[in-house]
């Protein structure tokens, strides 16, 4: 695919999204004046690639025509999370449609679907007068969570309030939709736990609820 420079008068402005409704992506931009299709690009949120590394089935062609019929561009929102779009211009070009090679910020946003919810609960056991006691951890994911997303924290002498504020550990498989019950885990008598995101981007795709 061949990419044309940008120029000031052929460069897509003002992208907005408007609140979903029934599940649907509405994004509305300036239109220049002398163009007369687009390319839209989505990808996940972070994982966006260059232009000049883009197949032609990651883009779809969007004429001005069906961008007044729809009153936007519109798009079933069939994820979970933050999703990236970006709108590159384009021109006809000895026949063919050629797309400008437009970065930035005016032509590029965000979209969230909303979160995916994991709640959480700890239950603590043990004999009152032993060194040691311990802990089940039981999950509820309304959808599959790989194990890298997830670890939990243990502190002694209160609840940890970050991932740094103690003991990390990674889980070891990852978790199915639904509840699930965790082996339990002996840790100190004055250990408590807590569950975190290893990464903050996790954020974006899911919630995490202590019950």
């Amino acid at each position: 695919m061949q990419w044309e420079e940008i120029n000031e008068e052929n460069r897509i402005t003002k992208l907005a999204s408007q609140p979903a409704r029934e599940g649907e992506c509405l994004l509305t931009w300036q239109w220049p004046k002398e163009v007369g299709a687009v390319y839209v690009y989505s990808f996940e949120s972070g994982s966006e690639e260059p232009p000049e590394q883009l197949a032609p089935h990651q883009l779809k062609l969007f004429t001005r025509e069906e961008y007044k019929a729809s009153g936007g561009y519109r798009e079933r929102m069939e994820y979970i999370g933050m999703r990236g779009y970006r709108i590159f211009p384009c021109v006809m070009k000895d026949g063919r449609v050629a797309p400008y090679r437009q970065t930035g910020t005016d032509n590029t946003i965000r979209v969230s679907a909303g979160k995916a919810r994991i709640r959480y609960s700890i239950k603590y056991g043990g004999r009152l007068f032993g060194k040691y006691k311990s802990a089940k951890i039981q999950l509820f994911c309304e959808i599959p969570v790989p194990q890298e997303a997830l670890c939990y924290v243990k502190k002694e002498g209160g609840h940890p309030a970050g991932r740094q504020d103690g003991t990390a550990y990674p889980f070891r498989r990852d978790f199915e939709a639904g509840t699930q019950t965790l082996p339990e885990i002996e840790i100190g008598k004055h250990d408590f736990l807590r569950l975190f995101f290893t990464d903050s981007r996790y954020g974006d795709v899911y919630e995490l609820i202590q019950e």
